[in-house]
């Protein structure tokens, strides 16, 4: 039968299991169908003008024209993720990166400037310096932490402020509310990267965000096999994100799509196995001689736990540890032969990382002073003590190794 979504029935984990279903559409399968479509026929020329004219009839029902601008396979994952985030619309792009630009794009105009917090994802200040300043965007970085302090970095020029929390490779915790609230005073948006919580820990448009990115090949998708993005915002800004995502080409593949939904049904259940593994872990690194400090701002020892704690249901398993000054060899010999975190950037799946970084050459507002190397780690849904125990046995290899020299 039918899926009925009701008012008595909105909370989070039903959303995601119900949302952007429609079996009776589809003869009864509980799963949406993969439409493989380009080319899309109208009946006759009424009908064929009724598609170009907009997206429904004029008894609401949907009209499709094109598989570049949609099918039942997108709408199915569009909707269930603006569901998600009790939002009005969602649209899926090619890649979480082309979120971001999208986004940007559909927010400012030549002469404009905007606020980027200083520890964004890479690829988000990669974009802002490398075309975002060709096209006469101008960006100013700003401290994560001082929150209602952005106030003094506005101009009259300025269009968005972007935020990102917790931060990229060092997890800072912003004040979103704090922001949101002077950006509103001005009528400017908040367009905020949401990847690391997802709308299972965050709730952003609560928090006065306007536009939210996520890169749906992390958790949403959660099985590292898929590239795509989704940004999500209500109206006005979620027509004019459509509108640009249709000028730039943007679309996805129908099985990505497919594969994408189906990963969003899991979320809350794989997404509380990372959170529990992700904090035993970390409970535990803080008590290793061979660490330095560990980022996560679910501990308390984190300088922004308070804030995450008021604006965060839970975290992810993603976090950082930053180790004590060691050769590089020893470094190499803890890394490179663990047995179950794989090397590799992306996150989110089922399986558990590492990466190592430094977070120095991409730091302008803040200065990244940790002497010793930082390694970030996504705890993945392995049994938490064969979690620990490989990296333990990295410790001991690492520690021989300095002994060594």
């Amino acid at each position: 039968g039918e899926t009925k979504m009701t008012t008595q029935y909105t909370r989070f984990r039903t959303r995601l299991t119900h949302a952007g279903r429609h079996p009776s559409r589809h003869f009864g399968a509980v799963n949406p169908p993969v439409f493989h479509a380009s080319t899309i026929l109208s009946p006759n020329l009424a009908g064929r003008n009724a598609a170009k004219a907009g997206d429904r009839d004029q008894d609401g029902n949907k009209i499709y024209r094109y598989g570049r601008v949609g099918t039942p396979t997108s709408d199915a994952f569009e909707e269930a993720v603006a569901a998600a985030y009790h939002a009005d619309d969602a649209i899926a792009v090619s890649s979480g990166m082309a979120a971001i630009a999208c986004a940007l794009q559909a927010v400012v105009s030549e002469g404009d400037h905007i606020l980027v917090a200083d520890t964004v994802y890479r690829p988000t200040r990669n974009y802002c310096e490398n075309y975002l300043a060709r096209m006469g965007v101008e960006t100013t970085y700003y401290d994560p932490t001082i929150g209602a302090g952005v106030a003094d970095l506005i101009t009259d020029r300025t269009a968005a402020i972007y935020v990102e929390s917790p931060g990229s490779l060092t997890f800072e915790i912003m004040d979103i509310p704090a922001v949101a609230s002077v950006a509103k005073e001005r009528n400017i948006p908040v367009m905020m990267d949401n990847t690391w919580a997802s709308a299972m820990f965050f709730s952003p448009f609560e928090k006065g965000v306007d536009i939210v990115v996520e890169a749906v090949t992390k958790y949403i998708c959660g099985h590292s096999d898929v590239m795509m993005g989704v940004m999500v915002a209500n109206a006005p800004w979620a027509e004019k994100l459509r509108a640009m995502a249709r000028l730039q080409g943007q679309c996805c593949g129908p099985d990505d799509l497919y594969l994408a939904q189906r990963g969003l049904r899991t979320l809350a259940v794989r997404m509380k196995q990372n959170e529990a593994n992700a904090l035993a872990l970390a409970a535990w690194l803080e008590t290793c001689p061979e660490v330095a400090e560990v980022r996560h701002p679910g501990l308390p020892s984190h300088p922004g736990h308070a804030l995450w704690q008021r604006d965060f249901s839970g975290s992810s398993g993603l976090f950082s540890i930053v180790l004590h000054p060691i050769p590089e060899a020893a470094f190499a010999a803890m890394v490179d032969d663990l047995a179950l975190y794989g090397i590799g950037a992306s996150w989110g799946g089922y399986e558990s990382l590492v990466l190592n970084d430094d977070p120095s050459p991409v730091r302008s507002a803040t200065r990244w002073t940790a002497e010793g190397p930082l390694l970030r780690i996504h705890a993945g849904l392995e049994d938490i003590d064969d979690l620990k125990a490989d990296l333990s046995a990295g410790f001991a290899r690492l520690s021989a190794a300095v002994a060594a020299q």
